[in-house]
């Protein structure tokens, strides 16, 4: 297994994305994770839930070029997680978000250069295809840094490949819709959504950590990976959840927030030119001038359409409830 024996760094280590990843992680012979993030109180709650001597806790920013660069001394894989994503915050605060999100990440690849890692991989989002919202352009922009770092590589000095993937939010992770709803369920409120007809990818915890894996393991540097998933409707997704909690709050239709798209993307029309698939992803591999693209062995891909998710399969109430299902018992029962 690759991860056997290796030192591994996660930025925003105590997000959903961080600890789920951490956990998966911790499954495996590594040698150490460290957990890099600005939030001590998270730090400190993970440090007791997972009670592992392989983690280690390092509070930081990668805002802080310095910091981050003693946090990936030694380090041999680096998961960059971080950043500012909740759309309409980051709407209201643009400038930190460029901080963050851009110049944070910018950070991360001299780090990883500086330190000689051998694999980074960035977690991406389907707001940056065609971006309606400054999120999405930040995180367009990581992305873009990430596959264009080949540009940087001394192939005498350097082994570090840089990999992202792109899928949209997880079912159930903080601040997403799922917990949101049986917040309001569960306190009696109304049930708030913007369009019933609104989709949205379906992509659980471990599809997302599967992807990563993936990544890391089959990635030669400068791909941007990205899964083969189905969608659902949000009106549906609130259907199924009062059923679920045998509940019938009244819904209340709310304005479509900033920033916000009816339907995500996660391939644009003009991209399918440079992608390619394997049986469980597609693979987006842009050409450079500047230097040498590794050689896959991925067929070209069959799409001919913006991949969108108004124009894949749509999960059925049915579908929809096993998942939803599983997830509240593992996840959001308490």
């Amino acid at each position: 297994m690759m991860f056997d024996g290796k030192k591994i760094l996660i930025t925003g280590g105590t997000g959903s994305l961080g600890t789920g990843l951490t956990r998966r992680l911790l499954s495996y012979n590594v040698h150490s994770i460290r957990i890099y993030s600005r939030n001590e109180n998270q730090q400190v709650k993970m440090q007791s839930e997972f009670n592992d001597k392989r983690l280690r806790f390092l509070i930081g920013d990668v805002r802080d070029l310095s910091r981050l660069a003693r946090a990936m001394e030694g380090v041999d894989i680096v998961f960059h997680a971080a950043a500012l994503k909740h759309v309409p915050v980051v709407e209201y605060n643009p400038f930190e978000a460029v901080q963050t999100n851009i110049l944070g990440s910018q950070n991360v690849i001299n780090a990883s250069l500086e330190e000689n890692v051998e694999i980074c991989v960035c977690i991406g989002t389907d707001k940056a295809v065609a971006p309606l919202n400054t999120y999405g352009a930040t995180k367009l922009l990581m992305e873009k840094l990430f596959v264009t770092s080949g540009n940087y590589l001394n192939p005498i000095r350097h082994k570090t490949k840089f990999i992202a993937v792109r899928y949209g939010n997880v079912l159930g992770s903080n601040g997403s819709i799922v917990p949101k709803i049986i917040e309001q369920i569960k306190g009696g409120e109304k049930i708030t959504i913007t369009d019933p007809n609104m989709t949205r990818f379906n992509i659980t915890m471990n599809q997302a950590l599967d992807l990563i894996e993936r990544a890391a393991i089959t990635g030669k540097g400068g791909e941007v990976f990205i899964p083969k998933l189905f969608a659902y409707r949000v009106g549906d997704l609130k259907d199924v959840l009062l059923d679920l909690f045998e509940n019938k709050n009244p819904t209340e239709i709310i304005s479509v927030r900033p920033g916000e798209k009816v339907h995500e993307s996660l391939l644009t029309i003009d991209e399918l030119r440079n992608t390619y698939e394997s049986k469980h992803d597609y693979i987006l591999i842009e050409k450079s001038d500047f230097h040498t693209t590794p050689t896959h062995n991925y067929k070209k891909t069959s799409l001919n359409e913006q991949y969108s998710s108004n124009n894949v399969k749509l999960l059925t109430k049915d579908e929809l409830k096993e998942i939803l299902r599983d997830l509240i018992t593992n996840q959001l029962k308490n």
